[in-house]
C-alpha cells in the first residue's frame, strides 16, 4: 500500500462527500436554473451546501459565491481591479503567493497598476507594520496567502486583517491551505474577500468559492448567465458543490480533532528524521505553520531525486521546486527566504491528512533513512 504525504497538493475525497455527490449524479440531473421541480431541487441543493460552506467561514451564505477552485477566485478578485480601478492605483501583495495571485500580479502591472511586493522574513513570515506601512493612500487591495502551499507558514492574518479595517483598506485572503486545518472565522477577521478549493479539505477536484463581503465589489471573470448572482456565469456544478457543502461540514465538526492529530503525525515524521536520517532542517517558521505541514532540507540530497527514489518506493511527497524545460529552478518561496539554490533544491514538503496513521510515519521514515542514505553514499563516492 502506498503512503501518501502530500495532502497539500490535493487530499483524498472522504467517503461521506463521496456519497452526497452519488445521490446528487445518480438522482438528481435537475439544472438548478429551471423553474420545474427537478430544477427547483437541484437548487434547494445548492443552497444548502452554500449554507455549509458559509458556516465553516463564519460568514453569512450571501457572501459565498462558487467558482470551480481557489485559482479562479484569485483571478476573479485581483483582475477585477481592471473594472473597478481602472488599472490605477496600487496593489500591495507579497513575494510568497501562490502563482493564481503571482500572476494575476504580473499582469496588472504590465496594465500599469503599481504592485508592491512585500519580503518575508527567514521564517517565511511577513511583518505587519510593514504591509500597514505598504498601503498608502492609493492602495486598492492587499492580497495575501493566510497558509504558504509549500511551507505552511501562517500569516497574521488576523492582526493584518484588523490593522487594515482600521485604515479602510480592502483585503484579500487565499486561504486555500488554511480550510480544514486551521481556524478560519471570518466573523473575526475582517477581511473583505476568501478564496477556497474543495480538493484541499476532501472535496472534489473542480470546485471552490470565492467569499466577498457586502459592499466589496465584484467583477465577473466568467460572463455569459445569472449563475451566482451574475458573478459567475454557466450551469453549476451541482454535485461538485454538494461535495463541497459536505466537506465543510466536516470539518467544522472536527477541526479540532484534526489539528491534534495532524500535529502529533507531523512531529512524528520530523523526529524521525532527525533520529533516523540526520542532516536535516526544517524550513519556514515551527511555532505559526499548519499543523499537517513540514517543509525539511536533506543536506546533500537533490530533492528531485530523492522524490522519484520515494515514488518508486511507494510513498508520495511533493518537491520544493518546479521543473521548466527540463531544469530545476529554485522554490520562489524558499529563495524569498533566504536560502541558496542548493539549500531550496535539496527540500522537500511533506504533509499528512486523512487516512495517514503512526505506523505509516514510522515505515516512510525508515525508508526516508534508507534512500537518504544510499543517496548521500553515491554523492560523496
Amino acid at each position: 500500500m502506498r503512503i501518501y504525504l502530500d495532502h497539500n497538493a490535493t487530499t483524498p475525497v472522504r467517503e461521506e462527500v463521496l456519497e452526497a455527490m452519488m445521490e446528487i449524479l445518480a438522482n438528481q440531473p435537475g439544472n438548478p436554473s429551471s423553474g420545474y421541480v427537478e430544477g427547483t431541487a437541484a437548487r434547494a441543493r445548492v443552497e444548502a451546501a452554500r449554507a455549509e460552506v458559509a458556516s465553516c467561514l463564519g460568514i453569512p451564505p450571501a457572501s459565498i459565491y462558487f467558482t470551480a477552485g481557489a485559482s479562479e477566485a484569485n483571478n476573479a478578485v485581483l483582475m477585477g481591479l481592471l473594472e473597478q480601478a481602472g488599472g490605477q492605483g496600487r496593489l500591495v501583495t507579497s513575494n510568497v503567493e501562490h502563482p493564481s495571485v503571482s500572476e494575476p500580479a504580473d499582469r496588472l502591472e504590465k496594465a500599469g497598476m503599481k504592485v508592491t511586493r512585500l519580503p518575508v522574513n527567514a521564517e517565511g513570515l511577513l511583518d505587519p507594520g510593514d504591509v500597514v506601512e505598504a498601503a498608502g493612500e492609493d492602495t486598492v487591495l492587499v492580497s495575501l496567502i493566510w497558509a504558504n502551499n509549500e511551507t505552511g507558514v501562517l500569516q497574521p492574518v488576523e492582526e493584518i486583517a484588523q490593522a487594515l479595517k482600521a485604515c479602510g483598506k480592502r483585503v484579500h485572503v487565499d486561504a486555500t491551505q488554511a480550510i480544514g486545518k486551521y481556524p478560519v472565522d471570518l466573523a473575526r477577521v475582517p477581511v473583505d474577500y476568501l478564496s477556497c478549493s474543495a480538493h484541499k479539505l476532501n472535496g472534489p477536484k473542480g470546485s471552490g468559492c470565492l467569499v466577498a463581503r457586502e459592499g466589496a465589489p465584484l467583477h465577473p471573470l466568467i460572463r455569459g448567465g445569472p449563475q451566482e448572482r451574475r458573478v459567475r456565469g454557466g450551469t453549476e456544478n451541482v454535485a461538485g458543490i454538494v461535495g463541497f457543502g459536505r466537506a465543510c461540514a466536516l470539518a467544522e465538526e472536527e477541526l479540532p480533532q484534526r489539528m491534534g492529530q495532524y500535529a502529533a503525525l507531523r512531529d512524528r515524521l520530523w523526529e524521525g528524521l532527525c533520529k533516523r536520517v540526520g542532516q536535516v532542517r526544517r524550513n519556514g517558521s515551527p511555532d505559526r505553520v499548519l499543523a499537517n505541514t513540514l517543509n525539511v532540507q536533506f543536506a546533500g540530497v537533490e530533492g528531485e531525486v530523492l522524490l522519484q527514489a520515494l515514488d518508486l518506493e511507494g510513498i508520495a511527497v511533493s518537491a520544493g521546486a518546479a521543473c521548466h524545460s527540463g531544469s530545476i529552478s529554485p522554490s520562489h518561496v524558499l529563495s524569498a527566504m533566504g536560502l541558496s539554490p542548493e539549500q531550496a533544491n535539496s527540500s522537500l514538503r511533506l504533509s499528512v491528512g486523512h487516512g495517514v496513521d503512526a505506523e505509516q510515519i514510522d515505515s516512510a521514515v525508515e525508508t526516508f533513512a534508507k534512500l537518504v542514505g544510499r543517496i548521500r553514499r553515491t554523492v560523496g563516492a
